[in-house]
């Protein structure tokens, strides 16, 4: 039983890392050299979005942990 999660985790680190490898080929195939300024701002948004969204969901999650009482110090 001890092997499950670590099948499930893999399988699904090497779907997603399948996924984004030939998303991001299609999206260069697709797009001009020129283009790569606009590409490299657009990532720079989605990567401060997504930074921004990760430190909302930690807030969110400590500030419900504190709520329910529960300890998420580290020892």
């Amino acid at each position: 039983m001890d092997w499950v999660p670590i099948v499930f985790a893999t399988f699904k680190f090497v779907a997603l890392a399948t996924a984004m490898f030939y998303a991001i080929k299609w999206h260069h195939d697709q797009g001009e050299k020129g283009q790569t300024l606009a590409l490299l701002r657009t990532s720079g948004k989605m990567v401060a979005v997504f930074m921004i969204a990760l430190v909302v969901v930690l807030l969110i999650a400590f500030s419900l942990s504190a709520v329910l009482g529960l300890d998420l110090s580290i020892p």
